[in-house]
Parts: C-alpha cells; sequence; structure tokens
C-alpha cells in the first residue's frame, strides 16, 4: 500500500476490549494485490484497514461506518481536518486485517479474539455493502 500522506488513526469502541477495529490512512492513491495482481484501488481518500472481533455484532458495523464515513480528516481552504470524506466525495479502500485483534502473551501474538474465518467473511462483506462502497 503507497501511503502519500501521514494521518492514521485508530478507531474502536474503547471500552470494549474485544471490539472491531479499524485504523485509517489518509491517502492519494492507494492498492491492493494478490500474487502480484491486482485487486482493487483508489485515488484520493482513505485506506482502511479493519480488524473484526468474535463478539461483533450489526451494532458494530452500523458504528464503525458511521465513524469511517463522519471522520473529519480533509482539508477545507485553510481549515484543516474539517471535511470527511463523505463530504469531499472522496475514496475508501477497505482490507480486512484480522491481526488487529492480537493481543500480546509475553512475545507471541495471540489471535483468538479475532473472528473466525468462517464466519469473518460474511461478516465483512456485510460490512463492505454499506454506505461506504454505495
Amino acid at each position: 500500500l503507497p501511503i502519500r500522506q501521514g494521518l492514521q488513526l485508530t478507531i474502536g469502541a474503547s471500552f470494549l476490549l474485544f471490539s472491531m477495529r479499524a485504523i485509517v490512512q489518509r491517502v492519494t492513491k492507494a492498492s491492493v494485490e494478490v500474487d502480484g495482481k491486482l485487486v482493487s484501488s483508489i485515488g484520493k481518500g482513505l485506506c482502511v484497514l479493519v480488524g473484526i472481533s468474535r463478539h461483533d455484532t450489526r451494532q458494530e458495523i452500523d458504528f464503525m461506518v458511521r465513524k469511517i464515513l463522519n471522520l473529519r480528516v480533509f482539508e477545507e481552504d485553510e481549515k484543516t481536518w474539517h471535511k470527511s470524506v463523505k463530504d469531499c466525495g472522496y475514496e475508501i479502500l477497505c482490507v480486512s486485517q484480522f491481526t488487529l485483534q492480537a493481543i500480546l502473551k509475553g512475545n507471541k501474538p495471540d489471535f483468538h479474539s479475532a473472528m473466525v474465518a468462517g464466519e469473518s467473511k460474511p461478516f465483512y462483506e456485510e460490512f463492505l455493502e454499506n454506505e461506504i462502497f454505495v
């Protein structure tokens, strides 16, 4: 992922140890390749890494989508951080990232709080079907 701007934020419900997490990065462009083949790319907007917890529900999807769409991290004239990706009509590239759910046990990461693959794929697809990509 070529990152062109230096803003990175982490979003999550801070009162919950195990909840959906997202790292949001402003980018001038970003892309995802798998085995050397381009899967997806965007111009100016947000690159979002999403970590899904085994305890997440539809409520966490709604919360995260609302936060990502309304996060004011883009400039308007001389007012910094006044506009959201939705306000500007920019793009969003989401990447599923189970490692965001890691808990360190000594020097070894533990991924037991991440949603298992069989459940996380349809859950992530439900996340993508929200306003972010419509």
